[in-house]
């Protein structure tokens, strides 16, 4: 009782220096009758307790009739608001109403976390990570100056020529790579999306395998699927062990001895994560896939469903397209930091699956739930099963050539992908001929390439 009673007295001891230093910056405006004081500080009307209505008067009449209100009409509205004489520097009053308000904002957030920490340490953590960002200061409109720093792109691009290793990775899809060149190493938020039982999964995994196969270490965020069966397809993509075979322990449709040679060679190696929802107490966040990333020192990370993902800034009445966008804005500020591309998938919506039917991969705008995912990509697949293979549709590439398609052969059981030249796809025409008459030497030579 003690305790809750001392919070409140410093909560109210607070609000009491929050509103004098309020009321001394709207005085000071009025003063000199400069609204910068407001605006090139950014502050809002959070900043000033007491004094919300004066405020957005100011702010209104600045708008109105672009200039701060006399001080005479300003008294004859708000009859109880004390006029002052203030001679402090403006950066004194902007750094005290800033440290008033972050303390003011952060007590509460630590009492919380305090009582959380009484039954729960894992919550208490987790609730102050899912605080920080609200509680992070931003004071300034920053930018950069591109003229400038252009020297730091030349070094940026200097770095990319010589390096020994590439400053991408390549998707797995020779003629994919041929259209998007591949997944970057930084600032890269990749979806590939389509509607229920289209292979999204298997695209991914067969990326990812394809990554880990090149030296890259991979991590693999699998909610629906135990480790075991994201390795049988890992098994079946790396060296086309049939899937069935696998998963069913039909061994006479299995080179048995082959695979059990396999699997003694793979054990000296590692390098490919996979981790499901509990390794994550059951809340994927995208501050745990920092801290997973990290820790494993992963080069890439797919992630087998943006939707059970959990939105960090998550508030009261947000609804699930508010929450996916502020997921793919912090999973693609994530990529930039560590400098890591991000692969997620995504269902589309029941307009999606007609499309689909009717017109091809769906469009961007059938992605559920949430056109946000789509803005904050960098570069967007949307795939289908034809026939017996799978399309692709590059529905955005933010570096290139969007609105092309290719198409695979798809045998799903031992994981191959073929590419089938056609007419009108996106692949460069040199390599679409190449590949033309690779199949054409097949079929002289009796070779079964489909």
């Amino acid at each position: 009782m003690e305790g809750q009673l001392a919070s409140r007295n410093n909560r109210g001891r607070q609000e009491g220096v929050q509103t004098m230093i309020s009321m001394m910056i709207l005085n000071k405006v009025l003063q000199t009758k400069d609204i910068g004081l407001i605006q090139n500080n950014m502050l809002t009307k959070e900043y000033f307790i007491g004094y919300e209505d004066e405020f957005d008067f100011i702010i209104e009449h600045q708008q109105r009739y672009g200039n701060v209100p006399d001080k005479a009409s300003f008294l004859d509205k708000f009859k109880n608001f004390e006029p002052l004489e203030v001679t402090e520097a403006d950066k004194y009053l902007v750094d005290t109403v800033r440290e008033e308000y972050l303390y003011w904002k952060t007590v509460p957030v630590i009492q919380q976390a305090a009582e959380l920490l009484k039954s729960d340490s894992n919550s208490a953590a987790e609730y102050l990570i899912s605080q920080m960002q609200d509680l992070q200061p931003s004071y300034s409109l920053g930018g950069v100056d591109i003229v400038k720093r252009a020297e730091q792109r030349l070094k940026i691009l200097d770095d990319k020529i010589s390096s020994k290793d590439p400053w991408y990775i390549t998707t797995g899809f020779e003629e994919l790579d041929d259209i998007i060149h591949g997944w970057a190493k930084g600032e890269e938020l990749v979806v590939f999306f389509a509607r229920t039982g289209q292979g999204k999964s298997w695209v991914l995994a067969k990326t990812l395998s394809h990554a880990w196969q090149t030296g890259s270490r991979v991590g693999y965020i699998s909610p629906e699927m135990s480790p075991v069966k994201v390795g049988y397809r890992f098994d079946t993509l790396t060296k086309n062990f049939s899937n069935n075979a696998l998963v069913w322990a039909n061994k006479d449709k299995l080179d048995y001895e082959g695979y059990k040679k396999y699997v003694d060679e793979l054990g000296k190696k590692d390098g490919f994560i996979v981790a499901t929802p509990m390794d994550f107490q059951k809340r994927i966040t995208v501050s745990k896939l920092k801290a997973f990333i990290k820790s494993n020192k992963l080069d890439i990370l797919g992630v087998d469903g943006i939707t059970y993902m959990s939105d960090e800034r998550s508030k009261k009445g947000d609804n699930k397209t508010i929450s996916l966008t502020n997921i793919s804005e912090d999973l693609i500020s994530l990529s930039v930091e560590l400098g890591v591309p991000i692969i997620v998938v995504v269902q589309s919506n029941r307009g999606g699956a007609k499309s689909q039917e009717d017109e091809g991969t769906p469009d961007l705008e059938y992605i559920r739930d949430s056109d946000g995912i789509a803005q904050n990509a960098t570069k967007v697949v949307s795939l289908r099963q034809i026939g017996g293979g799978i399309e692709f549709g590059i529905k955005k590439h933010r570096d290139g050539i969007t609105g092309g398609k290719l198409n695979y052969y798809w045998d799903i059981d031992v994981g191959e992908f073929k590419y089938l030249p056609a007419d009108g796809d996106a692949v460069k025409p040199q390599t679409r001929t190449k590949k033309v008459e690779e199949v054409k030497k097949s079929f002289k030579d009796g070779k079964d390439v489909f």
